[in-house]
């Protein structure tokens, strides 16, 4: 008797977007975790005699116009520019989904004010929003994380509204409630756990997003104050260099946050292929 061979189902093969997603995530973890510790020079340690070396074997990014080493800089930058993604994407999930589904179970007029208040949100350009509440609560992790967050509530609360509303009245809820379960215990048992994948999705496609978002405000000036090590800080540096020639500048800093975006980017394509049904 020949034992017959299967190859492994389609779905379950990794492509190589997902390898390079998890080569990036995994390298923007350690960067933010063991960076600030393993860099060779101090990412805000100043030494006006080396300002403006190009890239060289000790200095494998250059230096700044203060003789900052560039690579220190920006792999201490992925600590704060990281944790303050974290930080925003989890708050605007969190505050986002409790709206979202307190609107959609309740209806009637709940759902009419937290509708507007989502509207008028959605009606200022998302980074203008953003820049407004900056400007207002001043320069720090906190506004930043605070405008971030504002700014993509909207995306869940519209996410778990609809699916909450669609699903209020569904067989097994209304079993739920024939059993005596109350409807908290319900939203958070039987329905929230159903929309867990979607907005994991969501969620690493808005990292990338948080970050760029991040490093906007701060190379405008409204975000992390200097000589904090961040890479929209370390852009706008480098911005007014590019005439003169030293390009190393802003071109090492803009490489490693397009990356790091372009990374949570394939990270949400790849989630979304791994728990959508319909690919496997």
């Amino acid at each position: 008797m020949v034992e017959r061979v299967t190859s492994p189902p389609a779905g379950r093969r990794v492509n190589p977007r997902t390898a390079g997603a998890a080569a990036i995530g995994l390298l923007l973890v350690l960067g933010a975790a063991l960076g600030p510790v393993l860099v060779p020079f101090d990412p805000v340690g100043t030494d006006t005699s080396a300002s403006l070396n190009p890239p060289s074997w000790v200095h494998w990014f250059g230096t700044d116009q203060l003789g900052r080493d560039i690579f220190s800089r920006a792999i201490a930058a992925t600590q704060i520019d990281l944790l303050t993604a974290v930080l925003a994407v989890a708050a605007s999930l969190l505050i986002g989904s409790l709206l979202g589904a307190l609107a959609g179970w309740r209806g009637g007029w709940v759902d009419a004010v937290v509708s507007r208040v989502l509207d008028t949100i959605m009606a200022f350009p998302l980074f203008v929003l953003a820049v407004g509440i900056a400007a207002a609560l001043g320069n720090s992790v906190f506004s930043v994380v605070l405008a971030t967050a504002v700014v993509n509530l909207p995306f869940y609360a519209r996410q778990v509204r609809a699916e909450v509303n669609r699903r209020r009245n569904a067989g097994y809820v209304e079993a739920a409630r024939l059993a005596g379960i109350g409807p908290v215990t319900i939203v958070a048992a039987h329905i929230m756990p159903n929309l867990l994948p979607p907005l994991m999705v969501q969620s690493s496609l808005n990292m990338g997003w948080a970050i760029l978002n991040a490093a906007g405000l701060s190379f405008i000036g409204l975000g992390i104050r200097p000589p904090q090590p961040e890479w929209g800080i370390m852009v706008a540096d480098g911005a007014s260099y590019i005439i003169s020639g030293e390009w190393w500048v802003f071109t090492f800093p803009g490489l490693i946050l397009m990356l790091a975006v372009l990374g949570f980017a394939f990270v949400g394509d790849a989630l979304r292929d791994r728990l959508d049904p319909r690919r496997a």
